[in-house]
């Protein structure tokens, strides 16, 4: 077998990480590591020297794990059996994620649960390639991104319900309108997921949700798009006659099928009569409902009155009586009101009597 003088390996643009596939490497040999690229010597199974962006020399002096395993001789000619694994570190966009099937939402504002589909793209790097190479690549030969990719889907999926429901919460959205609030959906989600791909040594650089999707037809969706409606009604025209509309639909529907044929006119004629007999004690029930209102209260005459040769007032009752307990006016003041020809004394007026004091008590 020849002895390997140059180390090298060109990913392609798909590939996260491969593996070079000679085992007999020489000391004095060339490593080069392309940019955006990590190299690691493997032996065992274990990780040992680590090589950034550059060509180097393989030295004993800068393999010092390598060569403390395998005790590697002087001599430039003395060949070792290691693995050299490169890890892309660019950034791959354009990975597509999506729901294999329906999430079972909970729209946070009607508490109707309803089947959503989403999809979307993310793009990645790998910002930490030793902890990357121990979590996922094991003994394969190469790992690229559709089968990282497969992995992180699975990852998505079992988040999506929270992270979905949680955004809806957060911007306050309701499934029927979830897709006008993408974008802050999408941020909200990469923030979610973030430390989950950290954990493996993966930096999530974009994570975006292109559509979620209801299906109109579902059962569930036409409840949500029910209640609504019924809701924007509420608030239109009140509960109240919300309820009392309701209540004659019902009632119209019941008259509607009362009558079957010819066969079944008059009872349908009857029943009818019944229906409408319902009809008026519903609405004269809704009319005894509704809370008294009260008249409003009967209004005082205002009088002027003459004090001192000069016009005062006007004054309701209660003031002239305060007045007659001063001693301000008596019986013979003249006072006037709207309607009046000319001014009276206020005794002529049956408003007060002309005498101030009490008539003296009857002999018994």
């Amino acid at each position: 077998m020849a002895i390997v003088n140059v180390v090298r390996y060109e990913n392609s643009p798909d590939e996260v990480v491969g593996k070079y596939v000679e085992d007999d490497i020489r000391l004095g040999s060339q490593l080069i590591v392309y940019p955006a690229q990590t190299a690691f010597f493997v032996r065992g199974g274990k990780i040992l020297d680590e090589f950034t962006s550059g060509t180097y020399t393989i030295k004993s002096e800068n393999i010092p794990l390598l060569n403390k395993i395998i005790n590697l001789p002087f001599g430039k000619e003395t060949p070792f059996a290691a693995e050299v694994w490169f890890v892309n570190q660019t950034t791959i966009l354009d990975c597509k994620w999506g729901t294999a099937a329906p999430l079972q939402i909970e729209d946070p504002k009607y508490g109707v649960i309803v089947p959503v589909r989403a999809y979307g793209q993310y793009g990645f790097r790998v910002s930490n390639p030793r902890l990357f190479l121990k979590s996922f690549v094991g003994n394969m030969p190469s790992f690229d991104t559709e089968t990282l990719g497969n992995y992180f889907r699975g990852v998505i999926q079992s988040r999506l319900s929270s992270i979905v429901s949680d955004a809806m919460l957060a911007v306050d959205a309701s499934v029927v309108n979830i897709g006008s609030k993408s974008t802050e959906l999408s941020d909200m989600a990469q923030k979610l997921l973030q430390p989950i791909f950290e954990a493996y040594g993966v930096e999530l650089q974009l994570f975006t949700v292109i559509a979620i999707t209801v299906d109109e037809g579902d059962a569930s969706f036409q409840r949500l798009k029910e209640a609504i409606d019924a809701k924007a009604e509420i608030r239109i025209i009140g509960n109240e006659n919300y309820q009392m509309r309701r209540s004659f639909d019902v009632l119209e529907k019941a008259a509607g099928n009362t009558g079957g044929g010819a066969m079944n006119t008059a009872v349908g004629i009857g029943a009818g009569v019944g229906i409408g007999s319902q009809v008026a004690g519903l609405a004269g029930a809704f009319i005894n409902t509704q809370p008294p209102v009260a008249p409003p209260p009967v209004p005082q005459a205002q009088y002027y009155v003459v004090v001192s040769g000069a016009q005062q007032g006007p004054f309701d009752m209660a003031a002239l009586q305060t007045m007659m307990q001063q001693g301000t006016i008596d019986g013979n003041t003249l006072a006037w009101k709207a309607g009046m020809p000319q001014w009276a004394p206020l005794s002529s007026l049956g408003i007060i009597s002309a005498q101030p004091t009490p008539p003296p008590i009857p002999n018994v």
